[in-house]
């Protein structure tokens, strides 16, 4: 391991740190008392809003955004699913043991509660832009809203960051390493193909994004969630005791990575909740970027249907990961997105790991055209709406440069901005608690009294 590696490593074991995990589930929790469980009691109505039954509709006379709320969610899910869910889960794995996994759950738990305020937040803060569009996100509630615009221009600068160096670093590597695998391309070739396709999407703004993001996100799941069913079908056997290596990992020592009962319990819990918060992003800000351009009149609409992200993304797709990857026992060997090929490879000969390649492929090109648009918009707070055109071309000249990286750098590299996000984040979302809970406390008063029957 070179020293840029290893810097880069310490670097994040630093920010990931145990004073990150009391803040993001303390936050977490937090909200999620305040809001009496809103992600339990109300996750069918919001299930409901996203398939716009016919009772939950709005009118758009009143709304203001730029795309709506299934295109918000599309969009925002094409940048939370990427290749954490299945690198990421790997890596975790790998780092931490299986017990990392039971830390992603309660991290999402209690994240769907944070990503709804966040999305709360950024709707009630948007602003319309110079150029006509409408924009938000956590800079703008914590300029705004807190008065503390030296917080919100930090905030802003890790977030632009985050997707130049880490987005474009994680996911080019994960498509190469897999590519590079399954069917012998050199990541240099993966590279200049991810520059080209991300380039001729993102060039168009977030109305471009939106537009393939509405198609292919759902392509991609079905596509991943089919041959990950396939994988724990056939090793259904072993399902036990996958779920007895997860719970019991999370407490004790991994027989595999061994070391002292609190090391390793504490890498659980890193690696769990770093990982976690890479592949959902709940607490970090980036959901109240995208949930801030949905056409809506009503704040807490937009949050409720925001949850929904840390449900699909960590509760399904990574446990997916998670079990095939136990269930198969190609957790001992390996790491990142080439672990989830062998599991697919041990259940379904030659076609899983073709899978594997195409999900990561897919998973990976959604995010990296999904991110850009909230660096940009990172970037424009800070300097001007003149950054937004040259950042999509550095954006695509950076993917080139990550697809060579090694894997470790890439992973690493997005711990620190993702860390330093939520730092930063999450002080807004506490200092603004209030406000939101309020706006949800009311919005769901309403509605019981206007709409009666469809909670």
């Amino acid at each position: 391991m070179n020293f840029f590696d290893k810097t880069i490593r310490l670097l994040g074991s630093i920010v990931w740190g145990p004073h990150m995990a009391v803040l993001l589930l303390g936050v977490g929790i937090y909200l999620t008392l305040r809001l009496k469980l809103v992600q339990v009691r109300y996750l069918g109505f919001s299930f409901r809003l996203l398939l716009g039954w016919k009772k939950t509709r709005e009118s758009d006379q009143k709304a203001s955004g730029d795309i709506s709320s299934f295109q918000a969610l599309s969009t925002s899910l094409a940048a939370v699913i990427g290749n954490g869910n299945i690198g990421g889960v790997c890596t975790a794995i790998a780092m931490g043991g299986p017990g990392a996994v039971f830390w992603m759950w309660v991290a999402a738990f209690f994240g769907m509660a944070t990503k709804l305020v966040e999305a709360v937040l950024g709707q009630k803060f948007k602003i319309t832009s110079s150029d006509g569009s409408v924009i938000g996100g956590p800079m703008y509630y914590i300029s705004r809203g807190l008065k503390l615009p030296w917080l919100a221009g930090i905030f802003a600068f890790f977030m632009g960051c985050k997707p130049l160096f880490s987005t474009t670093t994680v996911q080019a590597n994960s498509i190469a390493l897999v590519l590079e695998k399954q069917l012998h391309i050199e990541p240099w070739i993966t590279g200049i193909g991810l520059a080209v396709l991300t380039w001729l999407v993102i060039i168009g703004g977030i109305k471009s994004i939106a537009r393939v993001t509405k198609f292919l996100s759902p392509l991609m799941v079905i596509l991943y969630i089919g041959g990950a069913l396939v994988t724990i079908l056939i090793f259904s056997s072993k399902i036990p005791q996958a779920f007895v290596l997860i719970f019991t990992g999370a407490f004790k020592p991994s027989a595999v990575s061994g070391g002292i009962a609190g090391a390793t319990v504490a890498r659980a819990i890193r690696y769990g909740f770093s990982r976690g918060a890479y592949s959902n992003e709940a607490g970090t800000g980036t959901a109240a970027v995208f949930h801030a351009t949905a056409k809506t009149s009503e704040p807490v609409r937009q949050g409720l249907i925001a949850s929904l992200d840390v449900l699909f993304d960590t509760l399904i797709i990574c446990t997916l990961t998670a079990l095939t990857v136990l269930v198969s026992g190609a957790w001992t060997e390996g790491t990142s997105t080439g672990m989830t090929a062998a599991a697919f490879n041990a259940a379904i000969p030659q076609a899983g790991g073709l899978i594997v390649t195409a999900s990561s492929f897919l998973f990976g090109y959604s995010s990296l055209i999904a991110v850009p648009y909230y660096g940009e918009i990172s970037f424009s707070y800070l300097l001007g709406n003149w950054v937004r055109l040259p950042f999509r071309w550095i954006f695509c000249v950076v993917i080139f440069i990550g697809a060579i990286l090694t894997v470790e750098s890439a992973w690493s590299i997005g711990d620190v901005f993702n860390g330093m996000m939520a730092l930063t984040n999450l002080i807004g979302i506490a200092g603004l608690s209030g406000l939101a809970v309020a706006s949800v406390k009311n919005y769901l008063d309403k509605i019981k009294m206007s709409k009666g029957g469809i909670l």
